[in-house]
């Protein structure tokens, strides 16, 4: 008697199953390890340092812009499993973030809506946490306090006086858009939805270039709204195109058109999706910049891999007319990120993903893995497992 082997899809649902167990495990370990505290933004030889002391702050302590991809991996860890330990770490973690908005501290970005949406507005979806609802609302306000009428965007970073940060915004703000969204839910407030819907309209037209590839950055003049020219912080030239970038902008249109429904948003997510499928070496994972392709000496970028993953699932959802072949990228991309850049086993590294890239111009968390790459791994096998599931964006 004779076996068929089995499916191309059922071996791609069973190689997804197992590293949806080892991020499990991996996340169980991290629990164990860091406890209240904070890793740092990336790996160093795939073990994560605690986050490290700075001015007004001690080691291990919730500053900077990634510390909620931890506690956004518990809730999913929670949802999977069911398992207390990562509901329990995961609701310390969200009184911590309200204490952090509470006393001010580090404040100073549009990146609230990464911090909040990942570690309040989940549990207040998920468990209707009053508190949490309480700590991500007053985020959301907070946030509001850097929309510049003028111009009609979110300032990205710094003290909105600052010379050097006045009128800038990045592609990455589109996705910190969903807690405003959120917040107009829940309060009924149009200024919320307002602001979302002028500053998604803003970046569609300005830091999506003709040729469907993006600006990191671009420019403002904060007084008069005037557009003054878009550049790179992160990328290799100014009119590259940063793959973690072109990632935000697939998945970020995508969320936004599904939130306005302005359909200016979804044929941005198209493009910004054709480009970025168009510039893929042959394994499909990019390399850092998507100026560079195969035979390049230049590093991958596997979280912007992870990123564009659950952003084609975000564009199949929202686009019925090519949701097969957003879905079938997204699903490519998935089985090359769990065959060739996964670690072995859950103990060789306390990250779930490795060589991914920060910053490469600032030689920082180069080859290394990083928080938002290990969220987005996790969010990607996830989507692709359970078709029907939701994050919390």
């Amino acid at each position: 008697m004779t076996t068929s082997p089995p499916s191309a899809a059922a071996a791609v649902r069973a190689d997804t199953d197992r590293a949806i167990a080892q991020v499990l495990d991996t996340v169980r370990a991290n629990i164990r390890a860091f406890g209240l505290r904070y890793p740092d933004d990336t790996t160093r030889d795939d073990r994560y340092p605690l986050r490290p002391a700075a001015p007004g702050f001690d080691e291990g302590e919730n500053r900077g812009w990634t510390t909620s991809f931890w506690p956004g991996m518990q809730w999913i860890g929670w949802e999977l499993t069911g398992d207390d330990v990562f509901r329990d770490a995961a609701l310390a973690h969200a009184a911590d973030f309200g204490r952090r908005v509470r006393e001010e501290r580090d404040l100073d970005t549009h990146d609230l809506g990464f911090l909040y949406t990942l570690s309040c507005v989940a549990p207040a979806r998920l468990l209707g946490d009053e508190d949490a609802r309480s700590s991500a609302l007053a985020a959301a306000e907070h946030l509001m306090t850097r929309f510049l009428p003028s111009a009609g965007v979110i300032q990205a970073w710094g003290d909105l006086a600052d010379p050097a940060q006045r009128g800038r915004t990045i592609i990455d703000s589109l996705m910190n858009m969903p807690l405003l969204t959120w917040a107009a839910e829940q309060t009924g407030d149009s200024r919320y939805s307002d602001v979302v819907a002028r500053h998604t309209r803003e970046l569609r037209r300005r830091i999506l270039r003709p040729d469907g590839s993006t600006f990191h950055t671009f420019y403002w003049d904060a007084e008069t709204g005037e557009p003054l020219r878009g550049a790179t912080e992160q990328g290799a030239f100014d009119d590259s195109c940063w793959a973690r970038g072109q990632a935000w902008g697939i998945y970020g249109f995508a969320m936004n058109h599904r939130a306005t429904g302005d359909a200016s948003l979804l044929e941005a997510s198209r493009t910004c999706a054709e480009y970025f499928l168009a510039h893929l070496p042959a394994d499909d994972v990019p390399y850092w910049d998507l100026v560079y392709n195969d035979g390049a000496d230049a590093p991958r970028d596997s979280s912007s891999g992870a990123i564009a993953v659950c952003g084609l699932f975000e564009l199949a959802a929202v686009d019925p007319e090519g949701a097969p072949r957003w879905r079938a990228a997204a699903e490519r991309i998935l089985a090359s990120l769990i065959a060739g850049y996964t670690p072995a086993r859950a103990e060789d590294a306390d990250t779930v993903l490795l060589h991914s890239v920060y910053d490469l111009p600032k030689d920082v968390g180069v080859d290394e893995g990083t928080l938002w790459g290990d969220y987005f791994f996790f969010e990607a096998l996830v989507r692709a497992a359970r078709p029907d599931w939701r994050p919390v964006w």
